[in-house]
């Protein structure tokens, strides 16, 4: 993706905000720009159209993406270390940009028709065999038994940081790293304890 001005970066910032809020990619211009406290002609101007700016969201999530494939490829870390440093990443990135989920369900809507989109679907994929492959590789029991703590593990990483933008569960605050890392192994933890 090419090099973004602060501007850019506010602007694509608050859009993936209001995806995730409003649960959809068809958010108005008015609306982000509103949002992103600048005018309507600044998107025109750095954008060209309100396409290539949601293209560009779209590469953004790639490129995320890409940055957890790169944790769960390393051969420089453990099963354990893989999981929870991905889904860490994973955490931290849908509390910063909640419309994460959203353009991942916008990208299945549009893979037959559109390159990127396609790509998304495809690399999100790779990521979730992936996560399940370690999952498999540390947790007992059947294929039945590891297939619902795939869903577990995954829900318990989702949910807290997709719910609305809420970045707290109860008393603990899982926009920290620190909270985020303990609350992972503890969830680790716990799967590995059940047969």
């Amino acid at each position: 993706m090419r090099e973004l001005k602060n501007v850019e970066e506010r602007i694509l910032d608050r859009a993936l905000y209001l995806m995730g809020v409003n649960k959809t990619c068809d958010i108005s211009i008015r609306a982000i720009a509103k949002e992103a406290q600048v005018n309507v002609s600044a998107i025109n101007y750095y954008f060209r159209s309100k396409e290539e700016m949601l293209r560009l969201v779209k590469e953004f999530y790639i490129e995320n993406t890409l940055t957890v494939s790169a944790i769960l490829s390393s051969d420089d870390l453990g099963c354990e270390e893989k999981l929870i440093l991905a889904a860490n990443e994973i955490m931290e990135y849908s509390q910063r940009f909640p419309g994460n989920m959203v353009i991942l369900r916008d990208a299945k809507r549009l893979a037959d028709t559109d390159e990127v989109s396609r790509k998304i679907v495809g690399i999100s994929a790779e990521v979730g065999l992936r996560l399940s492959e370690l999952l498999d590789e540390i947790l007992v029991g059947d294929a039945i038994s590891k297939r619902y703590k795939y869903v577990i593990f995954m829900s318990a990483v989702n949910y807290p940081t997709e719910y609305d933008g809420i970045e707290y569960m109860g008393d603990i605050p899982l926009g920290e790293r620190t909270e985020r890392i303990a609350y992972l192994r503890l969830l680790l933890d716990s799967l590995k304890a059940q047969g």
